[in-house]
């Protein structure tokens, strides 16, 4: 047996009949088509599918400069360059609704932006005479917060997460919460008399002697606890006296309740930043904000335009082969491949695996059945020693042709033999 013999490994396709016709396909002239096909070939109307595989890119760039200019607007903010519950802010996220309310109750307002302005206030105006707010605006430090619990008068702590061990040592933050609109469900009057209000952010345990308002999930996001003629409470979130949510349910009457309880309210608020000291400013201070995001989205733009344009590869286009190889031809090309780079490990695992394929339906075994399962069934079938099938299978590969020939004419002989039995 020749070295082509690895050949009978490979799927290849059967050799034409004699009755089915020439091997390569002569040529086909306009009258042996169909009167459907030409019609079909000759329609340049557009189609639905033709104008939506044609407009998509554009689509879809279009839709991408959409979301990214919506996106800059949100991100950009209101445009009125508004801090968080500054109390001189007139912004949607502003303080100065409250402020304003607050004054026409006859409480004084004063803004500050340090601690150490805060307790100077908070010394003059006296222990009994002053509320202290503190926002989640406020960047407070370990410091900061120890010097605060130290501040005399009431002690208000809007949306404050941070420290609270020192400025609420009984106070313990459990979870977030959803902002929504809730019940007091508590006996505190600033919240009684408020009513429900769109609170929500954090929920907390309470201590014993503290009254908590608002719950969520039977945690309150709002904890209230007088002990030494102060105060100190504590809310989820700080939300509800912005000028956005001040006018939604009870929230203006709670913020002035809980703000407004003492004549003198200390706002302890974000300081503004001023311009750089150093020297007027540059090139890049003077472009505004909204062109960085001008330039985010045109990059986008050409990126996703060239991506569509630049991969234009078309339909799959099926043609005719135009010449048919005999699968005879095809198995003695790759063995004499095999035979040329002496691949006599490929040739011998591609002997084994067609004879596997072949034997395996024929003994009744599945296509996943063990080495040693078939070895067993072709020598049960065969009468052939199982060492001998076993090392024909599974063994290593001809050391040279002659016994790689040997292999091909073995397995080719034990094939028969399953044939016949």
């Amino acid at each position: 047996m020749s070295p082509a013999a690895p050949g009978r490994a490979d799927a290849a396709p059967a050799p034409p009949s004699p009755g089915s016709g020439p091997a390569a396909p002569g040529p086909v002239t306009p009258s042996q088509g169909s009167a459907s096909s030409v019609a079909a070939t000759t329609s340049v109307s557009p189609t639905a599918a033709g104008l939506w595989r044609g407009g998509r890119g554009m689509l879809l760039v279009a839709l991408v400069v959409v979301v990214g200019a919506v996106a800059g607007v949100l991100l950009g903010g209101s445009g009125q360059g508004g801090r968080l519950l500054d109390p001189a802010d007139a912004s949607l996220s502003g303080g100065r609704g409250l402020a304003r309310l607050l004054q026409a109750q006859g409480v004084r307002v004063l803004p500050v932006t340090s601690v150490a302005e805060a307790a100077a206030q908070a010394g003059r105006a006296g222990p009994a005479g002053s509320t202290l707010l503190v926002t989640s605006a406020f960047p407070l430090t370990a410091g900061d917060a120890g010097r605060l619990a130290a501040v005399p008068g009431d002690l208000l702590l809007a949306g404050v997460g941070r420290h609270l061990r020192l400025l609420a040592p009984d106070v313990t933050l459990v979870r977030e919460a959803r902002v929504r609109s809730r019940e007091p469900g508590c006996g505190l009057p600033a919240a009684t008399r408020a009513g429900s209000a769109h609170v929500g952010g954090m929920t907390y345990v309470a201590p014993a002697g503290a009254v908590g308002c608002y719950p969520s999930g039977g945690r309150p996001t709002l904890v209230s606890r007088s002990t030494g003629g102060r105060t100190v409470t504590v809310t989820g979130d700080d939300a509800f006296m912005t000028n956005l949510r001040l006018a939604e349910d009870g929230n203006a009457a709670l913020a002035m309740n809980l703000a407004g309880a003492r004549p003198t309210l200390i706002w302890l608020t974000v300081p503004e930043t001023g311009p750089p000291a150093d020297g007027p400013a540059g090139f890049y201070d003077l472009v505004p904000e909204g062109v960085s995001w001008a330039v985010v989205q045109l990059f986008l733009a050409v990126l996703l335009l060239a991506l569509w344009r630049g991969r234009r590869l078309g339909p799959v286009v099926t043609e005719r082969l135009p010449v048919v190889v005999r699968a005879a031809e095809t198995v003695e090309g790759r063995a004499r491949l095999y035979r040329a780079r002496r691949a006599r490990d490929r040739a011998a695992a591609a002997l084994r695996e067609g004879f596997t394929d072949r034997v395996t339906p024929r003994l009744g075994l599945p296509s996943g059945a063990g080495a040693d399962a078939l070895v067993n069934a072709i020598a049960e079938r065969t009468g052939q020693a199982a060492p001998h099938i076993g090392a024909a299978l599974y063994g290593p590969p001809p050391a040279d042709e002659a016994g790689l020939v040997a292999l091909a004419a073995y397995m080719d002989f034990v094939e028969r033999q399953v044939g016949k039995s």
